[in-house]
């Protein structure tokens, strides 16, 4: 699956100014007395990206089928990719055995409404401006700031700095005991990777900054009158 996912690199991305080394970098891949360009007569341009492997099926110990997953444009393609394999004294060895083929890829899956869980907005409330200081010092790696919001013992590594908080957007928090597992949505302000101006006083330090949210899942334990975060996790699904 590595062997074509490398092919399909090569073999998806073509323009009239690239045709000889194009066929250069093939030979790699396919037997001798193939086509050096696999098929194309050298006009038009196209463009992959995000190849990954995505299926095989195998014929015999010798041959099989690998399906390669790419995008060109805002579309999603599969690349059929039949491949030959010789396991000798020369090692494990691989060649492309004939015509790739490319197909559409399947539409995303339809997503099934769930039920919202009961939510608990005492301790959503409550949870609030903790999170609030838990995720500045998470994004700004202030290490001991950020221990002020975790559990006793609790070590978590941070973004330290590469982005600044900007909002805690939601936090939804299921009905339950002194531990919970939450789901909160912030907002990151990115930076421009712009290089700092030499006076300051005259550049505004957010300019061309974006924007972007994302879901986490937090274990928290309330301790006290006080809520603290456990541990942090991408988000499942969407909740609330």
């Amino acid at each position: 699956m590595a062997f074509a996912a490398q092919f399909a690199g090569v073999y998806l991305n073509f323009s009239p100014e690239d045709a000889v080394s194009r066929s250069g970098k093939l030979a790699a891949f396919v037997a001798d007395d193939m086509d050096q360009q696999l098929g194309w007569d050298g006009n038009g341009k196209l463009g992959a990206v995000a190849i990954q492997p995505y299926d095989i099926e195998v014929a015999d110990a010798a041959n099989a089928v690998v399906t390669v997953a790419f995008q060109s444009g805002t579309r999603r393609f599969h690349l059929s990719v039949p491949v030959y394999y010789s396991g000798d004294e020369g090692g494990r060895r691989f060649v492309v055995s004939g015509w790739p083929a490319i197909l559409p890829a399947p539409a995303p899956a339809e997503l099934p409404q769930v039920a919202e869980p009961e939510s608990d907005d005492a301790a959503a409330t409550e949870l609030k401006p903790q999170l609030e200081g838990f995720f500045r010092n998470y994004a700004s790696g202030n290490t001991a700031e950020l221990q002020r919001y975790v559990t006793a013992g609790t070590s978590l590594p941070s973004f330290a700095g590469a982005f600044t908080f900007a909002e805690l957007k939601s936090v939804v928090v299921p009905v339950g005991g002194a531990t919970r597992e939450i789901q909160a949505v912030v907002v990151w302000v990115v930076p421009n990777g712009a290089t700092p101006s030499a006076e300051p006083e005259t550049t505004d330090p957010g300019a061309g900054a974006g924007r972007l949210q994302q879901a986490y899942r937090l274990t928290v334990e309330k301790q006290g009158d006080k809520w603290y975060v456990d541990d942090i996790r991408g988000a499942g699904r969407a909740v609330g």
